[in-house]
């Protein structure tokens, strides 16, 4: 059987095509303002990488925030499940998972098919997100790519109050007067971000192995500070902004855990 996953992520759109619960195809690219059309494209894309057409496909799955802007799709899943499911596929042990994306952060608990057992979304700030590491990145004229290598260079850790992306712009003034040097302060940045995504998963427990997933995950500066705060070392699989999508095809396929 073939399967179709589709997440429609706040900044990039995610496909994964499955043969058999097998990877076949994965691919990507940014939402823009026009998210229907970038959605067609990266399906067509997708398709054409499988080297198979859509009369092909079993099932196909949409999940994310954009869910129903996807140009075709069967059902729908949330995307904590997908992401579970996703998590539990390439890493049989997981049971806690958390997934920080463009927009938000998100952390669940899962059983060992992946079924959400209990979850938490920090939608309300974006200390919590990828879009903090992004206004952070240009307030310290640093390129985004590279503000997590340069947070490992850290000599001293800074504290950083996260509340709103506003207050810690201002904060990085103060510290730029201050003379604290860049990479102090990019640590401070993620060590914040840190901060506020733990703080979401302790709401609802934690057991090991945790899964980290999303565009995030990509941020070795992130992951530094994240396994510090929460005094264990994350998993972080290949490709991590693909684990919503990959879910939403297993969901097509009707996985139910096992390779």
């Amino acid at each position: 059987m073939i399967t179709m996953g589709i997440d429609l992520g706040a900044k990039y759109i995610k496909v994964v095509i499955l043969k058999d619960n097998k990877i076949i195809s994965k691919t990507k690219v940014l939402a823009g303002f026009e998210v229907e059309k970038s959605a067609k494209e990266v399906v067509d894309k997708a398709l054409k990488e499988a080297g198979i057409k859509r009369d092909d496909l079993g099932k196909v799955v949409s999940t994310g925030a954009g869910e129903k802007l996807a140009p075709f799709y069967d059902e729908t899943k949330s995307i904590v499940g997908c992401d579970s499911l996703g998590a539990v596929y390439l890493h049989p042990n997981t049971r806690s998972v958390i997934d920080v994306g463009a927009e938000e952060g998100r952390g669940m608990r899962c059983d060992n098919t992946g079924k959400i057992l209990d979850f938490e979304v920090n939608e309300k700030c974006a200390a919590g997100a990828g879009a903090f590491t992004e206004a952070m990145s240009r307030a310290l004229e640093v390129k985004l790519e590279d503000l997590g290598a340069l947070s490992l260079k850290a000599t001293e850790e800074i504290p950083m109050n996260a509340q709103c992306t506003v207050f810690a712009e201002s904060e990085v003034v103060t510290m730029v007067h201050n003379k604290i040097s860049k990479a102090n302060m990019a640590k401070a940045v993620h060590d914040a971000m840190a901060s506020r995504i733990t703080s979401m998963v302790r709401k609802i427990g934690f057991d090991k192995d945790v899964v980290l997933v999303g565009g995030v995950a990509n941020n070795i500066g992130f992951v530094d500070s994240l396994n510090n705060d929460l005094g264990l070392k994350v998993v972080v699989p290949e490709d991590p902004e693909y684990v919503g999508a990959l879910g939403a095809a297993l969901a097509a396929a009707g996985w139910k855990g096992g390779k």
